[in-house]
């Protein structure tokens, strides 16, 4: 079948160096594609190729005659228009509804009558999402479309484009939103395009196998790739692998929270409290504040203990961010009181994101402002780091070291602020909307840092799979100002409350709240015998086939095999990559079902 959209051997190079190297794009009638990899790596260029907006140095683009493309970009103009309605309306074709474009800019939270020169960068975002949708274009292409989205914003984003009949091209960083939404996967990688039939579950796994294989094969022609790109892109498989010990650490972290809320839930509270001298961080009791005649927070008891990770969840304007500062410190409340621990030393990661010097190196902007340590170096855990091979630990190489902030993508400078951050001496992270900008390797890198974080960590955010692999309780905003707290992450949260995050809309600056209706529970659920015999025999293999993986990578590393036996050499690296392969599948089984067993349990 002809695709209805295609991009052939696309070459796109920037002083000298080819970003885009016969790269391909095949998109079919009704199909969904998400298109990955790591920031920098050409896939916005790719997109506005095939929107038509740029020009390739070389290759073609095809387009089926009659066919209505699509493209939301990160940077919308809606300059030359009055309203959001009259922007939005623009967009329409003949024959197209007229009241769709108040349908969508309302789910938004815009109400049409927005001045474009008034409207914040994020609002702007949600103004070209509807006018993109609009039309119902048999392409659509979509450049971040979560970023500036509240959860509600997002989880009415997923039904809506679930629900539309043209072909789907999507770029975002939040996994959930990849997950349910796409049935194929494009990877940019070094240039060149690699297609993948599934959907983005699969995709990781894929990679990863992708890339032993092309280690296998640089290892029987004894090449060699530069050190600073093989720590870069092997260190991610690597990572992955650690995900069961971090997965156990944090089950165990869920159970001990849950085991708190119901001590703080009973008569034996007051016994509790003078219990763990130390080891209170925040004590908030019966706290309320509000504003002229609006509540934001009413009658709100939490107390977060050292090593917790709690999330903070709802849809914009229930009350977060006053929340958060009412926790820490930043705002004193209306009633009741809170306590701050002892000895709190707090870093902070704000939405605004603090300033970087253009002209500073990157070694300069990571130590500057920091005490007790030499120029060159950062303490990491109470050890001292130097600060190139601390730079390593956020993907950047030793080259980019000495090199200017000014000079770094906006996915770079996000890393930058982490690497920052995390070299701030501190025991108490607050972090709000961390992920904003960044690329999913780098968001393995970010929850792998705060995994092994020791102290205590608030986070503000709405990437669902970042709070389910990071987050120890979640405080959910109920509305009316109340808050809830659950212990476990997001799907946990979603489990035991029957519903996710309650959809807000704001229409001519009225908020219109949709009453809660929690779903009738008729039975408990549980495993089947099958995955539950999965979960008891999985570590067993997975334990035997590293065992075996091991003993052939053994005789893989004797130098003179290739040269002496060539057909051993190609067995042996057949029957590794199968056994890499099936243990990948087999550890992502397990995740899934370990994930769904707490679900359950909780």
């Amino acid at each position: 079948m002809t695709p209805l959209l295609h991009l052939k051997d696309i070459t796109v190079a920037f002083g000298g160096a080819r970003l885009l190297d016969g790269a391909e794009l095949a998109v079919g009638q009704g199909e969904r594609l998400c298109l990955v990899g790591r920031n920098g790596s050409g896939k916005s260029t790719l997109l506005k190729i095939a929107a038509g907006l740029n020009e390739p140095d070389s290759g073609t683009r095809f387009v089926q005659p009659g066919s209505t493309v699509r493209y939301l970009a990160q940077e919308p103009d809606l300059s030359g228009y009055a309203t959001t309605q009259d922007y939005v309306e623009a967009g329409l074709l003949e024959g197209d509804d007229p009241n769709r474009a108040f349908y969508l800019l309302g789910n938004l939270g815009l109400s049409g009558l927005e001045t474009p020169a008034t409207l914040s960068g994020g609002e702007a975002r949600r103004a070209a999402l509807a006018r993109t949708l609009a039309p119902r274009p048999d392409i659509l292409l979509l450049d971040e479309p979560t970023n500036h989205l509240d959860l509600p914003a997002i989880e009415w984003l997923e039904g809506e484009l679930k629900a539309m009949r043209g072909a789907l091209v999507l770029i975002s960083h939040d996994r959930r939103f990849l997950e349910s939404l796409s049935r194929a996967t494009l990877w940019l990688d070094r240039g060149k395009t690699h297609r993948l039939e599934r959907g983005f579950e699969a995709f990781e796994a894929w990679r990863d196998e992708k890339l032993a294989q092309e280690e296998i094969e640089r290892h029987k022609l004894e090449r060699r790739i530069a050190a600073e790109e093989d720590w870069v892109r092997y260190g991610v498989s690597g990572r992955r692998k650690r995900n069961q010990g971090r997965l156990e650490r944090l089950r165990g972290m869920r159970t001990e929270r849950r085991e708190q809320l119901r001590v703080m839930g009973n008569v034996r509270m007051e016994a509790a409290e003078g219990q763990g001298g130390g080891t209170k961080v925040i004590d908030a009791k019966g706290i309320a504040k509000s504003f002229g005649d609006r509540v934001i927070v009413d009658d709100f008891s939490m107390r977060v203990h050292r090593g917790d990770r709690i999330g903070i969840v709802g849809p914009n304007g229930a009350g977060k961010t006053t929340l958060l500062k009412l926790l820490i410190g930043q705002l004193s409340p209306d009633r009741g009181n809170v306590k701050l621990g002892v000895g709190l030393q707090m870093a902070m990661l704000d939405q605004n994101r603090s300033k970087l010097h253009p002209e500073q190196t990157l070694a300069a902007a990571v130590t500057d402002g920091l005490t007790g340590v030499a120029g060159d170096t950062v303490m990491v855990a109470g050890k001292p780091r130097h600060v190139v091979n601390y730079l390593q630990d956020f993907l950047f190489s030793p080259a980019q070291a000495r090199t200017p902030v000014k000079v770094l993508s906006g996915g770079e400078r996000a890393r930058l602020l982490l690497a920052k951050l995390f070299a701030t001496p501190s025991n108490f992270l607050v972090l709000d909307e961390p992920t904003n900008d960044l690329d999913l390797e780098t968001l393995d890198l970010l929850e792998e840092v705060i995994a092994d974080y020791q102290g205590t960590a608030l986070i503000v955010s709405h990437d669902r799979d970042f709070l389910d692999r990071v987050a120890t309780a979640i405080v959910m905003a109920e509305g009316d100002g109340r808050f809830a707290e659950y212990a476990g992450g997001y799907s946990d949260m979603v489990a035991q409350r029957g519903e996710g995050v309650t959809a807000k809309s704001t229409v001519a600056g009225k908020s219109t709240k949709k009453a809660v209706e929690r779903k009738p529970r008729t039975a408990t659920p549980k495993m089947n015998f099958a995955d539950l015999h999965a979960l008891k025999v999985l570590p067993e293999k997975i334990a035997a086939a590293e065992i075996r993986i091991a003993a052939l990578e053994q005789q893989l590393s004797d130098a003179t095999l290739y040269a002496r036996d060539q057909g051993k050499f190609a067995s042996i690296s057949d029957q590794l990559a199968r056994l890499r392969t099936e243990k990948d599948a087999d550890e992502e089984r397990w995740l899934a079902l370990e994930m769904e067993r707490e679900a359950l349990e909780s």
